[in-house]
């Protein structure tokens, strides 16, 4: 538990963080009482042990620490909004899904186009997206394949769509 890795969003990026989960579990009971800006200083500190944190993105780091923090305690937060492109694969770890993995890293070299992707592969995870086949692919937040792995013309056309919607 204390080497699990959680996906958050610092500064508008997906970002992976060890032993958040452990860290946020060993402090409930200290941070009764305490104020947003001492809760923030404790997660930095245990987190700070186990991440490189770059200074200049410390006080968004810790803004998201104490959103996961209050989420964990059952605290209503307003989510991050997404910066840049996010491109998720959603599939279990097959052969398609590796495929459909493979081939949008692919087009998005080809593109010189930089974002973040990500592969979930947790049955539950894939469920709260909603899809009904694997392997299936989110671009921005939106479904654009489910059951197959598309031709690299049609991902570089979503692809593009998304980067014109983001620059709007």
């Amino acid at each position: 538990m204390e080497n699990k890795i959680t996906q958050i969003r610092v500064d508008g990026r997906q970002t992976g963080v060890i032993g958040l989960e452990y860290a946020i579990r060993n402090i409930v009971e200290w941070a009764r009482g305490k104020s947003d800006e001492e809760i923030i200083a404790e997660l930095l500190s245990r987190v700070e042990k186990r991440n490189y944190i770059p200074s200049k993105i410390k006080d968004a780091y810790g803004r998201a620490l104490l959103r996961e923090y209050k989420k964990f305690i059952g605290e209503k937060v307003e989510e991050e909004p997404l910066a840049g492109l996010q491109v998720v694969i959603l599939g279990p770890g097959c052969a398609q899904c590796s495929s459909l993995e493979a081939r949008v890293r692919d087009v998005m070299a080809e593109m010189n186009l930089a974002g973040d992707m990500t592969h979930v592969e947790d049955a539950k995870e894939i469920g709260r997206y909603g899809v009904m086949g694997t392997p299936a692919l989110v671009i921005n937040g939106k479904i654009v394949a489910v059951g197959s792995v598309p031709e690299k013309k049609k991902i570089q056309s979503w692809l593009e769509d998304a980067v014109k919607k983001m620059g709007q």
